[in-house]
């Protein structure tokens, strides 16, 4: 057999984390379709990371898969798991416990002094990405730790990802995501808005009716007390 047959490499992909709360799987689901019912395509059988991190209450994970799945979601692993006993429960049902990105950004003292050491030549060295093509839909860019500038379109089905901030002089249709490893200061510039969502470091705005004043607008969005907001410049 080639050794060249099986190929393993790391990517990066957008996951939408649902954050539980002590409330009852009924009014969950509730909640869940009245989101859904906004953008159906969008969330029709996504992948989605389950928080339990503000849970005081065990709850019966094949019952919640289920319910999950019956509105269209899959469940691929939870986060947030601080009970030794509720890890090993998860890993033996065969669902697996991750760590989201955001408690590495947010890690212990010693890691956040670290990072206040580095120096300016190492922050000089982060760079601007120019992308000058259209982005088709089904097409996804992601650089890791610069600013993304598009000189063109971005269609419907595209994702754009950035750690930092998103320049888009074109039309900005599809999915854009700034911020993307936590950063709170990251922005996201457009000369015409038709996105279809837009994120910065983990937080969210499906774009609808109260959005319309700013379809086809230049605007900037950037995050205010963990809202998005959307201006006019």
């Amino acid at each position: 057999m080639s050794e060249n047959s099986i190929v393993m490499k790391g990517k990066n992909f957008t996951i939408t984390v649902i954050y539980l709360k002590n409330i009852s799987l009924n009014c969950l689901k509730k909640k869940l379709l009245k989101i859904i019912k906004k953008s159906p395509k969008f969330f029709q059988y996504a992948p989605i990371i389950l928080n339990i991190s503000k849970l005081s209450y065990s709850i019966n994970w094949k019952e919640i898969k289920n319910m999950m799945f019956s509105i269209g979601f899959l469940v691929i692993g939870v986060s947030g798991c601080n009970n030794i006993h509720v890890k090993n429960f998860l890993l033996k049902s065969g669902i697996p416990v991750l760590l989201e990105g955001k408690e590495h950004f947010y890690s212990s003292s010693p890691i956040f002094n670290y990072t206040q050491k580095i120096s300016k030549s190492v922050k000089n060295e982060l760079k601007t990405q120019i992308i000058t093509n259209p982005v088709r839909s089904g097409q996804k860019i992601y650089f890791p730790n610069v600013d993304i500038i598009i000189q063109s379109n971005v269609s419907a089905g595209a994702e754009i990802i950035s750690d930092r901030n998103v320049h888009i002089y074109g039309v900005m249709r599809g999915k854009v995501l700034a911020g993307a490893k936590g950063d709170v200061t990251s922005q996201i510039f457009c000369s015409h808005l038709c996105a279809e969502l837009v994120s910065i470091a983990g937080e969210y705005l499906i774009l609808e009716n109260n959005s319309k004043k700013y379809i086809n607008k230049m605007v900037k969005i950037f995050l205010k007390k963990k809202k998005i907001i959307i201006q006019n410049f």
